[in-house]
């Protein structure tokens, strides 16, 4: 019998969640055939078989969510051809060829996928779960981040977490702490609310959860307003791709807000391309697809492309490989209600636009009383790496290109 544990699956994370089945024990599988759905990094991903073989158990159940190496299928795995077996001590079993998706092993080298499945499962430890700052910290102190319970979202470990171990705590004074007065008035407990059902947050509410849980930790945050004037728009203009545009834009100006920051390196990266993901809401949760070059690109390119990620999102049929690696943020909520917001920057980005619904506001202009359209604007951006200076220049550029006619 060979047991395969779930394999890392190339998105740095250290769990996934069963989707569905697409096997059951007893089921005859070929190498590369799709076994399972897992929903990682936002996404459904087949894990595809890793030898031919029966299936004689399954050790997680849809909804289940399992830790990479954790045990996933029992096999019995086919006899080579000719009847021959493989010694495990092998030395082509060496090679590592079960531990990312992708990379499986064709049907000639079946007889070695088996042995080498046992060498690419025996993963260590689960990944500690930490934001940077508290990594850096355990580092300079020598603190070993496994020895410590996270008190963050689902036991993240922030800063507070490794001060705590690896700094002396003092004992504050007892005149910090005075006695309650006898005249103060009796508190009434407060009665317990209705009975409610208690839903367990999965998929993408989970991963939406980790996301900005993350963020609070790890982002600080800060936040400009304004409005673009939209009087010189002609007929024919989308809102969507004119803000996409129109950040193409910023970035030429300010490049530092189409950027990615390391705080354990205390280094920045700045991207010549801009790959911007759009907030898509969906009933499970808040997907994040990847409009990429968007410099490059016109606007009835860019009208396609956010067309056809939008319906992806909503179908759960978008790629995992369109949900990575955008360079800038954006959310616009105003497509539903809302005027300003203080939108969430999710690393290692460090800034994000929030456009609120467009309306008539009544202006004076030149001494005369007149009314414009105008879509209200929120920039947040993370001021550990973003001066402010940066922000509004940034922030200028979006609305003067925004206030072209065309």
């Amino acid at each position: 019998m060979t047991i395969f544990k779930l394999p890392d699956l190339g998105e740095g994370l250290s769990e996934a969640e069963i989707v569905r089945w697409h096997v059951k024990a007893g089921d005859h599988v070929v190498v590369d055939a799709p076994m399972l759905s897992v929903e990682t990094a936002k996404a459904v991903v087949e894990v595809p078989s890793p030898l031919s073989g029966t299936i004689v158990a399954l050790h997680a159940q849809p909804g289940d969510r399992i830790e990479i190496g954790a045990p996933l299928v029992e096999f019995a795995a086919d006899a080579p051809a000719g009847g021959q077996t493989t010694s495990p001590a092998d030395p082509m079993h060496a090679a590592d060829a079960g531990t990312v998706v992708g990379q499986m092993p064709g049907q000639a080298d079946e007889a070695a996928a088996s042995a080498a499945l046992e060498a690419a499962n025996a993963v260590t430890r689960p990944r500690v779960r930490a934001v940077p700052a508290a990594r850096a910290l355990a580092r300079s102190l020598g603190v070993d981040l496994s020895a410590i319970s996270g008190t963050g979202r689902g036991g993240l470990i922030t800063l507070d977490d490794v001060m705590a171990i690896g700094l002396p705590t003092r004992s504050a004074p007892s005149t910090l702490h005075p006695a309650p007065s006898a005249r103060a008035p009796s508190v009434r407990p407060p009665t317990a609310p209705e009975q409610g059902d208690v839903e367990v947050l999965r998929s993408l509410r989970r991963a939406m959860a980790q996301s900005m849980s993350i963020s609070r930790d790890s982002v600080m945050a800060c936040s400009v307003f304004d409005d673009a004037d939209l009087s010189r728009w002609r007929g024919g203009n989308n809102y969507t791709t004119r803000v996409l545009r129109a950040i193409a834009a910023g970035a030429r100006i300010e490049p530092g807000l189409n950027a990615w920051y390391d705080a354990t390196s205390q280094s920045r990266t700045l991207f010549e391309h801009v790959h911007v993901g759009i907030a898509v809401d969906t009933a499970d949760g808040l997907l994040v697809p990847v409009i990429r070059d968007v410099e490059r690109l016109g606007d009835t390119q860019l009208r396609v492309e956010v067309d056809r990620l939008k319906r992806a999102a909503r179908e759960r049929t978008v790629k995992s490989e369109e949900l990575r690696h955008f360079t800038f943020m954006l959310s616009n909520f105003g497509m539903m209600a809302g005027r300003y917001a203080t939108p969430v920057v999710v690393p290692p980005a460090v800034a994000i636009l929030g456009t609120g619904r467009a309306r008539e506001d009544v202006l004076a202009v030149q001494g005369r009383v007149e009314v414009h359209a105008r879509m209200p604007l929120s920039l947040t951006f993370d001021h550990r790496v973003v001066t402010g200076g940066e922000a509004v220049r940034f922030l200028g550029a979006v609305i003067a290109d925004l206030e072209q006619p065309e």
